[in-house]
């Protein structure tokens, strides 16, 4: 049976009940389906209830509308730079959910069929089947507004194939629906025409046996090729380029690479460097260095320190002058501090790195008698009087 909701239409994320299989629509169309704090908060409860529920084998998950999930509500992280952490709450119960998504215990498919950016593609990469189309478009453009890869992205970028990592987290590249599965973000790749059928055949099925899941989604899927100009046949330059060990040097690199002949590609990856945060550029590529030698665990553990110093303004205000350039006063003329690579302290970046009190960090399970533990409002924070 559906699960009977009373105002579906009014529901940022709609849960359904159908058998053995569990369907979430994230419903936010007109705002690209972005993430709140009552989208966090719906989708954790789902998905724990889910769990702990045997007759729920299979949860599926898909985008009102053009996107997927472009990712964090801009807005209201900007709405909330005056009030001391107004935003620690959704961050805090989002990095704790994006631990439970990767180490879910059914079967998740993601069905995607439009934007997938920022952490929104956390509800995409980690699954057990991720299904994309031609219309995806899957980005990680933090650096670009004085942010950083986050929601578990320095870990799983880190482990892309050479210095792919880097490149697509300090340049904020898009890739396309073939690209993902190129790399291994996304399983199959299915015309977006045959995405609505897909979905039925994966209801009817009524199972979440990964072997018949797996047959539902080849029967509709198509084998790919890259497109001549994908960045992905450029490994060998972003190898080379991406893998210096400075930002400095990155773009001293690829000013030298953009001179030979058949590279006039790198002049826009150049340009947008140029126009991205220094110190969110540097704060990134230290962030997916390290995530290459860190377990999950302690890779969200990280971007919840580098995020709340971040939000806390504790060493610049970037990420809020990048909102307003972006999607506030949207003047595309974002004014950074400081405003050069070579401005950049070094102990200022160490600062945004540095660890919390033990009780203040993310409380991350780490055995399954308290899978479901570490909850935000068991944690310190959820108290004042001890924070």
């Amino acid at each position: 049976m559906a699960k009977d909701l009373q105002n579906p239409a009014e529901e940022v994320v709609i849960g359904e009940e159908r058998g053995h299989v569990r369907l979430i629509t994230l419903n936010r169309p007109r705002q690209l389906n972005v993430i709140s704090s009552e989208v966090v908060s719906l989708l954790a409860e789902y998905l724990e209830n889910w769990e702990r529920d045997a007759d729920a084998e299979l949860v599926i998950i898909k985008g009102a509308g053009r996107a997927f999930c472009a990712g964090g509500d801009l807005t209201m992280f900007y709405a909330g730079r005056t009030s001391k952490d107004a935003c620690l709450e959704v961050v805090y119960r989002m990095y704790w959910l994006c631990f439970h998504i990767h180490s879910y215990k059914k079967t998740q498919v993601a069905l995607v069929n439009g934007i997938s950016m920022g952490g929104g593609a956390s509800f995409m990469v980690p699954m057990t089947f991720s299904v994309v189309t031609e219309k995806v478009v899957f980005a990680m453009p933090e650096a670009s507004i004085g942010f950083h890869t986050e929601c578990g992205f320095s870990y799983m970028l880190s482990h892309l194939p050479g210095h792919l990592g880097e490149y697509l987290a300090l340049t904020g590249a898009r890739l396309n629906g073939k690209e993902l599965v190129g790399i291994g973000f996304a399983t199959h790749f299915v015309p977006s025409e045959k995405m609505n059928e897909l979905e039925q055949h994966l209801l009817s099925i009524n199972s979440g046996d990964k072997n018949m899941v797996q047959a539902v989604i080849e029967d509709f899927s198509v084998n790919v090729q890259l497109d001549a100009d994908s960045i992905l046949n450029k490994q060998s330059i972003i190898d080379e380029c991406f893998s210096k060990h400075s930002v400095e040097e990155i773009i001293k690199s690829l000013e030298t690479e953009s001179g030979k002949e058949g590279n006039a590609w790198i002049n826009s990856v150049l340009t947008g460097l140029k126009k991205s945060s220094p110190l969110a550029l540097k704060i990134t590529l230290r962030s997916i260095r390290e995530g290459r030698n860190q377990t999950l665990s302690e890779s969200l553990r990280k971007e919840f320190r580098v995020t709340m110093n971040i939000l806390r303004t504790a060493v610049s205000g970037d990420m809020y002058e990048g909102i307003r350039a972006l999607a506030i006063d949207k003047d595309n003329a974002p004014k950074w501090d400081p405003p050069s690579l070579d401005k950049v302290d070094s102990e200022k970046v160490d600062f945004v790195f540095g660890p919390f009190q033990e009780e203040l960090e993310l409380a991350i399970p780490e055995t399954e008698d308290c899978r479901w533990g570490g909850k935000f409002e068991n944690s310190a924070y959820a108290h004042p009087q001890n924070v």
